[in-house]
């Protein structure tokens, strides 16, 4: 096989859909039932889900169904997650609520059509891997912080306040109208969010296969109809919903629009690569599969741009849909594609019902999701877990709250990688090994390693041996030991047999040792290196006569022994 064909080969492996994938396996009446089953419990849940977000996001509930059936089904079409269900995520609302007060709807459809653009590049070129390694803590600490500021958001539907003018978006700016408007609390209101959030908790105790939500969905906008309760619906803010999709249409665009909604585009590219990675490493750790995680990125990118054409906003792959997909039994991506049909067919059946939903009743649907947000256990460990892990979670969290949460990801992910540095450096150590008549240690004292006659027979050998990776974050220490030779030293061997990894900086560390031995007339040995590591140290000039490698110290021993300095 040539190298072209071979590139060909490894693309369309990476890029090949899980719904490929499950139809070359054979795709049966069975499976196409259990995909049935799955994708009607997973359209319950994404049902008042997906209109609860939109509102709280400051789109109107057409948008988040129209969301969920458009991006969710290109999403299980084209994603490489055989389980992912796209739609969308509690997790934008910060984002979304920023974008429209900022740039308005428009801004908002252009900024998620670019995001798009954007995920699916990130795929091609790639670059899914990496997104794996945002620290744990980060993503524990920004989702509790959205958890928060969702929660907050609907403090004003949850008590059913009146408030004297625009609702502020940051908490400081929050409260005190929040708290100023507490004598227009509507007690109907509340007691339709407390009577949600109850039967949403009731039922997942005593009965937890049921639809939750949508039982208690339903239940409050019965009451409200046939109450004639005083409290604000969808139809009395919104008009309802239409009963199909609107044509797609390109929004308004220039290029200082596009310019204005690009950092909000690429807080939407970040959060929704992350999110929807996680979803997909989540689904596979219930099902024991491996997603295809650049694949999935090309179709969180597709649908995306899908969305922002008939009006959506952004998709990404949503862990409590998606492992509620896993739970009732799907057997690959029809479910999720059969999913975004049964919510095309309540639009175009129910609509009308829709209308008398109250928005205290989904205030108290995404006040039960933020709960569910936050990783309590995890919080807990990764505070006990050292002041590391702590100082990541604490400054993702309250940057996340009181700043920006693309602010956030970045101080949590820079400062993850700064505790990771120091750790590996900690685990970076060189030992020396020098004759035993000039180094007596009583019999206690710390294990000197085996025996070696050779060493002990020329006292003028010196052996380095370094431990963990030789890079930046260790390189410091590592040269101070090096530098120390003296000039009585005849022979300097390093062994590199325990070293994984050897980055540009430690390379010109030995680059600079390579040149001192030279100088002082030492001979100067590199055992044990593996061909990586061999390869940097030749780039960068460590290379014969002034260096010698050897696969093993004995072998450097014995080619000293044999040739000695004079």
């Amino acid at each position: 096989m040539t190298r072209q064909a071979a590139a060909r080969a490894s693309f369309a492996e990476l890029f090949t859909p899980k719904l490929v994938t499950v139809l070359r396996e054979g795709y049966g009446l069975r499976h196409l039932r259990m995909d049935a089953v799955s994708g009607l419990t997973v359209a319950i849940v994404a049902l008042p889900l997906s209109m609860a977000i939109a509102i709280a996001s400051g789109a109107t509930p057409a948008q988040g169904l129209y969301t969920a059936a458009v991006g969710g089904f290109i999403v299980s079409l084209l994603g490489g997650s055989r389980f992912q269900i796209g739609g969308p995520a509690g997790a934008f609302i910060v984002l979304v609520g920023a974008t429209v007060a900022a740039h308005g709807m428009d801004g908002l459809i252009l900024a998620t059509l670019v995001s798009g653009v954007l995920l699916a590049l990130i795929g091609f070129l790639r670059l899914g891997t990496f997104i794996k390694f945002i620290p744990f803590p980060v993503t524990v600490g920004f989702t509790a912080g959205i958890a928060i500021i969702i929660f907050a958001s609907q403090l004003k539907e949850l008590l059913g306040l009146t408030l004297p003018g625009p609702e502020p978006g940051p908490l400081i700016e929050k409260f005190p109208m929040l708290w100023q408007a507490l004598p227009t609390l509507s007690p109907w209101a509340l007691v339709l969010s407390l009577g949600t959030a109850g039967v949403i908790l009731g039922l997942r105790a005593l009965r937890p296969h049921w639809p939750g939500m949508l039982i208690a969905v339903a239940l409050a906008a019965a009451a409200t109809a046939l109450l004639g309760l005083p409290v604000a619906t969808i139809g009395s803010k919104f008009g309802g919903i239409p009963n199909m999709l609107p044509a797609p249409s390109l929004p308004e665009m220039s290029w200082a629009k596009l310019v204005a909604v690009l950092p909000a585009a690429i807080s939407f590219t970040l959060l929704g690569a992350i999110e929807s990675l996680l979803s997909a490493v989540v689904a596979d750790g219930m099902t024991g599969r491996r997603h295809r995680s650049n694949c999935e990125l090309v179709a969180q990118g597709v649908a995306n741009v899908a969305s922002a054409l008939f009006g959506g906003f952004c998709v990404t792959g949503t862990i409590a849909r998606t492992a509620t997909n896993v739970r009732a039994g799907a057997h690959g991506p029809v479910s999720g594609m059969l999913h975004a049909v049964y919510i095309l067919l309540f639009m175009a059946i129910a609509a009308p019902l829709a209308a008398f939903i109250p928005l205290a009743a989904l205030a108290g649907v995404l006040a039960i999701v933020a709960w569910n947000m936050v990783e309590k256990s995890a919080i807990a460990v990764l505070l006990r877990s050292g002041w590391g892990d702590a100082a990541v979670l604490s400054a993702t969290f309250f940057l996340t709250i009181f700043r920006d949460l693309t602010e956030a990801i970045i101080v949590g992910f820079a400062l993850g990688s700064v505790l990771f540095i120091h750790r590996m450096s900690q685990a970076t150590a060189v030992e020396t090994d020098t004759p035993f008549v000039g180094e007596d240690m009583a019999d206690s004292a710390q294990p000197r390693g085996s025996y070696d006659d050779a060493i002990a027979a020329n006292p003028d050998v010196v052996i380095y041996r370094i431990t963990g990776a030789f890079f930046f974050g260790a390189a410091a220490s590592i040269a101070s030991v090096l530098d120390r030779i003296q000039d009585t030293h005849k022979a300097l061997i390093v062994d590199f047999s325990a070293v994984p990894f050897l980055d540009s900086t430690g390379a010109h560390v030995m680059e600079g040792l390579a040149r001192k031995t030279a100088r002082r007339g030492v001979s100067l040995f590199v055992a044990g290196a593996n061909p990586d590591i061999r390869r940097a140290l030749l780039t960068h000039g460590v290379r014969p006569p002034e260096v010698h490698f050897t696969a093993s110290t004995a072998e450097a021993l014995s080619r000293f022994r044999a040739a000695p300095p004079a």
